[in-house]
């Protein structure tokens, strides 16, 4: 086995070898000519004159050797459905969809929207608008219409693909009134609403001449033969709107050729999956993770894909693990927030059924916190390997890299730069490179690796202002996370630098504190705010989820805060604790810090669009007043 620190240094100096070698993964209509282009930075081209297709290596090249394999396993614990698509009918089924774009105007460049739940004919849409070059952007079923009217503005689609209908908890969440009011709000709707039916909701409405039916639509195109549209390397792939912004949406823009190289060098390096092996990502289609590893990184591979529609206790805590021993799944990738939900549930679940085929659990989403890790990690019994990526880079930045040398795991580190990334921690003061166990801001020396967002969707102005000018000094990417580096050249992230809490001049990471107050053992999970404070500038606030009902509010708060103490220091201890059930977070399981910032500061909480319970937020707000009238 290689050597990492010597595999990752020659993708840093000899990177146009480096990546030639690792666009041999993809196959390529027409070569490439030229590795990069850098000629303007930041902005770069990789496999300039390279003509491919996402489509075509997630789907077609597998035909000649695993037409028969599973390609996409779908499994609904909302409406109890298990369907399976092998490649060759996951073939049919994307030409049909593709046929059928097609028949309402869509070519190449077009850009479509897509707002479906978690269901087969989603992964459908995406592969058939990458087949036929036209640009998908996935809007997460879940968000309101004022925010869904914002991308379409954004993005100008020419087609919009939905459904009648969600189901979350077992409660049906009807898309098309969304749909409908989003199409009146919005300045450049599209022309025509292609929908899928599920049956949950009988009242739907039908606007005449826009609205199509899927069903109806679909038997006219049944054995459509669509070829593959080639498309140069650099050429946009899709738009993916970041969640949690405000005022006006940022579109991703992601390429074609280098996008393909990334997943398939990670799928094999990092996450270590082998064509004929199953895949069970349990995110959504709506975020990155969904694009990157539900549905384009696992079938480039030659994987079976399995798209789940659910949360991980229904019917109960033992699901997931279920759904890994009936489909043999070598490779699983989750969110710390969904591990921290199983943590709270009967450990006898964990142990009902074989999960032996997993060779690796990947978290990633939100900072994993030590005694999270240590938890599962022992649970399972195999490497849990935390990492780090963003919307942005479509791939992880820090991670394990087990297809190379198999590192120790550091407990709530996410291990070291991913081959490509040029990372940096740079001091905020003068941009210098920190020093270890010095914190700093979390960059990157362009150009950006493969797969990397390669501008803002029609506004390249606005790229370079929001993500190269953190440091006057230096055109570096950066995050917006704080980070440290351990004297063994591991790095642990802290979180957001709009995050990070100045008390007395001393800077503290939010991360930092949420896991010193998670080490005692009666804390399920924490997020914790830095507030306004006359004399120390700002004061963290904590708020906790207890394990079980909390008899003695003021001792465990004591408790928590000496606890603190002993973690990080005097200087670290909160203000208050506050004790509540849930916190409150988008769909997409992040934690809205600055909402409950804002909300313990006395200011509105913002936009609320996408989050998952509004009862959280109101649990906060009641917190915050029973605290005051301590």
């Amino acid at each position: 086995m290689a050597n990492y620190r010597d595999f990752y240094r020659r993708s840093i100096e000899q990177r146009d070898d480096f990546w030639t070698e690792q666009a041999m993964l993809i196959d390529w209509h027409k070569p490439f000519g030229k590795v990069l282009d850098y000629s303007r930075p930041p902005f770069a081209k990789w496999f300039v004159g390279g003509e491919t297709n996402l489509c075509y290596n997630a789907v077609d090249r597998h035909l000649a050797a695993r037409a028969e394999q599973k390609a996409l396993v779908y499994v609904s614990t909302e409406v109890d459905q298990e369907r399976s698509y092998t490649f060759g009918e996951l073939h049919q089924e994307v030409q049909r969809v593709a046929a059928m774009m097609q028949s309402l105007g869509v070519k190449k460049g077009d850009r479509v929207i897509i707002y479906m739940p978690m269901i087969p004919e989603a992964c459908f849409a995406m592969l058939a608008c990458a087949r036929i070059g036209a640009i998908h952007s996935v809007v997460f079923g879940g968000f309101a219409a004022a925010s869904l009217a914002a991308r379409i503005d954004d993005a100008r689609p020419s087609l919009m693909i939905t459904a009648d209908g969600g189901s979350r908890m077992g409660k049906a969440v009807l898309y098309k009134s969304l749909v409908d009011e989003s199409l009146r709000l919005a300045k450049n709707p599209p022309a025509k609403v292609l929908i899928f039916r599920r049956g949950l909701d009988s009242n739907m409405s039908v606007v005449a001449g826009r609205d199509v039916d899927w069903q109806q639509l679909a038997p006219r195109y049944a054995g459509a033969q669509v070829p593959c549209v080639w498309l140069e390397s650099s050429e946009p792939s899709y738009i993916l709107y970041t969640s949690g912004t405000t005022g006006q949406p940022k579109g991703v823009q992601r390429d074609v050729g280098g996008y393909a190289v990334a997943l398939a060098s990670s799928m094999k390096l990092i996450f270590c999956g082998e064509p004929g092996e199953t895949m069970f990502t349990t995110s959504d289609i709506g975020w990155v993770v969904g694009h990157s590893y539900i549905i384009y990184g696992p079938l480039i591979a030659g994987m079976t894909t399995i798209m789940y529609e659910g949360v991980p206790i229904r019917p109960d805590a033992g699901i997931w693990w279920k759904l890994v021993e009936q489909y043999k799944a070598s490779v699983m990738f989750s969110a710390p927030t969904a591990i921290r939900v199983l943590k709270k549930q009967d450990p006898a679940f964990l142990k009902k059924y074989d999960v032996s085929s997993l060779k690796h659990l990947f978290l990633a989403g939100e900072p994993l916190d030590e005694p999270t890790h240590v938890w599962i990690s022992q649970a399972l019994g195999i490497p849990v390997i935390d990492h780090y990526w963003q919307t942005e880079t479509g791939w992880p930045i820090l991670s394990a890299v087990p297809g190379v040398e198999k590192t120790p795991i550091k407990f709530g580190s996410p291990s070291f730069p991913v081959y490509g990334y040029d990372l940096k921690l740079l001091r905020e003061s003068d941009a210098m490179e920190a020093a270890p166990k010095e914190k700093a801001v979390v960059a990157i020396a362009p150009p950006l690796p493969p797969g990397c967002m390669t501008t803002i969707w029609g506004d390249d102005e606005r790229y370079v202002k929001t993500y190269y000018s953190t440091f006057s000094k230096k055109q570096v990417y950066s995050t917006f996370d704080w980070g440290i580096r351990d004297d063994d050249g591991y790095y642990f992230i802290l979180g957001r630098t709009d995050d990070v809490i100045n008390v007395a001049g001393h800077r503290l990471g939010t991360r930092e504190i949420e896991e010193a107050v998670s080490m005692h053992p009666a804390i399920a999970e924490c997020a914790v705010v830095g507030v306004a404070d006359p004399l120390k500038g700002q004061m963290p606030l904590a708020f906790a989820v207890a394990k079980a009902t909390v008899e003695d509010k003021k001792k465990l708060e004591k408790e928590v805060m000496d606890t603190v103490d002993k973690q990080l220091g005097a200087i670290a201890r909160p203000r208050a604790v506050y004790f509540v059930t849930l916190l409150p977070k988008t769909r997409s399981g992040k934690t809205l810090r600055r909402s409950i910032q804002a909300l313990a500061e006395g200011r509105d909480p913002g936009d609320l669009t996408s989050i998952e319970d509004p009862g959280a937020l109101e649990q906060i707000r009641n917190a915050l007043k029973e605290g005051s009238s301590r």
